[in-house]
């Protein structure tokens, strides 16, 4: 097979929902980035494009996006939804394609823009039309296990989840503090700004970062689910807009461009857990990845997980005590936000530019995972491994 390797990319700044992006629609989003990275990557000449995309209106808006960036209309794209994991998996299979040689060089990563995102609602004829509010029964999450139709099941999983383990609110909240404190050094260290695409409506930060999150105003925050004793709208990310897209190429496309790699994906994993529990997937994944690539994790240097609740920070500490000092070392998406189709590209993105802040394992190179848990229980984990120079 050919080996997949990353070339390059770039993310938006993230806004939330209804702030800095309120009426930019995902696509335009998607689309400002992606003119961005042509701009930036001149050699670069896609065969297609991949993205994911949970909350917008359907119809294969990656194929709306890239005919907004301006890409020839030659060029094929196609959306994946796959709520959380959209990106990673959208990412995965470009992969996948390059390595079974259909393509040489691949855009692929996602764009979410809840700000604007469709109302959607049962149809009449549906047997839930009447029992979820008649012409009134429109929701934004969608339903992700058999049973009631639930707004908050993902809130509802990570409680369940942090109930079962004995995981407290106080034990969550200094992951909080952690993804907060990080994020907002590598902002002032500049650290990401250049994997941060210039957007064109004048808005130049993550929206997301508190600069002066402290215990006090924690301890101040009611439980977001009614009878709750755990999640809050600190220790749960908000929702967000935003887009990130990475460059997947062939080792001849490489070759054949004098182009030098930012890393090669080693593997994937895509695995389930029960859909009322989805944090878990996350730290499953990572745990299948490793096993699946015959490797321990003391062999890997950098760790990013898709911070959609603390509860996946506890579940992670517990399981890999010894690396947490590898673990969303410029923060997470307690701190940034979580555009959900974007998602896979933004932490794969700081992956990348965390190997370059750390030291090979075993002296020859430099291997980092990547981890996302989505709605329904699915979890994504990505393996890259970044050669020393």
């Amino acid at each position: 097979m050919e080996k997949a390797y990353i070339a390059g990319g770039a993310r938006s700044y993230i806004g939330i929902e209804n702030s800095m992006y309120h009426n930019v629609p995902a696509e335009i989003l998607g689309a400002d980035v992606l003119r961005y990275i042509m701009g930036k990557y001149k050699w670069l000449c896609a065969d297609m494009v991949i993205a994911g995309n949970a909350a917008g209106a359907g119809g294969n808006i990656a194929r709306l996006m890239m005919l907004e960036a301006g890409l020839p209309e030659e060029i094929p794209a196609f959306t994946i939804d796959l709520q959380c994991g959209s990106g990673l998996e959208s990412i995965a299979m470009a992969a996948a394609r390059v390595q079974c040689r259909q393509a040489g060089c691949i855009i692929a990563g996602g764009f979410e823009s809840c700000s604007t995102a469709p109302r959607r609602g049962y149809n009449k004829n549906h047997t839930s039309y009447e029992a979820y509010g008649g012409e009134n029964s429109w929701y934004k999450t969608a339903k992700f296990s058999p049973g009631e139709h639930r707004q908050a099941a993902m809130l509802e999983g990570a409680e369940r989840t942090a109930l079962s383990e004995g995981i407290t609110r106080k034990m969550l909240d200094k992951w909080v503090l952690r993804s907060h404190a990080l994020a907002k050094e590598a902002r002032e260290k500049g650290v990401l700004n250049d994997i941060i695409a210039d957007m064109p409506y004048g808005h130049n930060k993550d929206e997301g970062i508190r600069d002066r999150m402290n215990q006090r105003l924690l301890d101040r925050l009611p439980y977001t689910l009614k009878g709750g004793s755990v999640i809050t709208a600190a220790n749960a990310c908000l929702t967000n807009d935003g887009a990130a897209f990475v460059i997947i190429c062939s080792g001849r496309y490489l070759q054949e461009h004098n182009i030098k790699p930012l890393a090669e994906i080693k593997g994937v994993i895509e695995t389930g857990v029960n859909p009322d529990e989805s944090p878990r997937s996350a730290i499953i994944a990572i745990e299948k990845l490793l096993a699946k690539n015959n490797m321990d994790y003391h062999d890997i240097s950098v760790f990013e997980c898709n911070e959609a609740f603390a509860v996946i920070d506890e579940l992670f500490a517990r399981k890999y005590s010894d690396a947490i000092d590898k673990y969303n070392i410029f923060g997470g998406a307690l701190a940034y936000g979580h555009p959900y189709g974007a998602s896979g590209g933004i932490i794969l993105l700081h992956a990348l530019k965390a190997l370059e802040y750390t030291k090979p394992v075993n002296g020859t190179s430099k291997y980092a995972v990547c981890s996302i848990a989505a709605a329904g229980g699915i979890g994504t984990a990505l393996l890259i491994k970044k050669h020393a120079l």
